[in-house]
């Protein structure tokens, strides 16, 4: 598994902003990926993202430091993930119930399919998190960016139990993801009409006006 496939730069290349702390992040998150934990050094991520010896260790002294950058850049490049094309927020900013379920089907499913690595890396650092309580407070800082939103989308789509619902919405798409990237379903990646119609189940299960199941469409795996 190269760095490409998790939208790292190439060794030897400059990342598309030029700066080398997203570089060094991106190298990092590969190497999670790619190698676990034991595989996260910073000579293996000098090595990963073309640069000399020591720059890693510059940019991040300490193990922990390292580790909170990385956390740092995967919510940066998961809230760019879950954002629609053409919209300046993110999925949950979709305005009716059709353009919500549309929006998280996609943002979802591009997950699946063209990002699988950078999930991976994600369960590397939570687990991480669970045994280090001084990682636990950047990784729990990071997930609020997320979870609150929702919390607040909930509320707008006029649930009367916006913290119960939003847990729920997290709950469906985490344990979806885990057992389709690691899991019993790990081969299997549901089709774009599949997940519209979980979404629009869930909602509708939720009692939210607006929602109901679609009708089964012909979209391929």
């Amino acid at each position: 598994m190269s760095s490409r496939s998790t939208g790292a730069p190439t060794p030897g290349r400059q990342a598309p902003d030029g700066g080398r702390a997203e570089r060094i992040a991106d190298a990092a998150l590969a190497l999670l990926a790619e190698r676990g934990l034991r595989g996260l050094t910073h000579r293996a991520v000098d090595e990963a993202a073309g640069l000399p010896q020591g720059s890693t260790s510059n940019h991040a002294r300490t193990r922990l430091a390292l580790l909170r950058a990385v956390v740092r850049r995967q919510a940066e490049r998961e809230s760019v993930l879950l954002t629609p094309p053409g919209r300046p927020g993110d999925a949950t900013a979709a305005g009716t119930p059709e353009e919500l379920t549309e929006a998280l089907a996609h943002a979802l499913h591009e997950y699946l399919t063209a990002h699988r690595p950078l999930l991976v890396a994600r369960y590397e650092l939570a687990l991480e998190a669970t045994r280090r309580p001084e990682l636990r407070e950047i990784y729990d800082e990071a997930g609020r960016g997320f979870r609150d939103p929702l919390v607040a989308l909930m509320r707008a789509l006029g649930s009367p139990e916006p913290e119960r619902h939003a847990l729920s919405l997290v709950a469906w798409c985490d344990g979806l993801m885990f057992s389709c990237i690691a899991g019993s379903y790990h081969a299997s990646v549901p089709s774009l009409d599949e997940l519209r119609r979980g979404f629009a189940e869930l909602f509708t299960g939720m009692g939210l006006a607006g929602f109901a199941a679609p009708e089964c469409g012909d979209d391929a795996r």
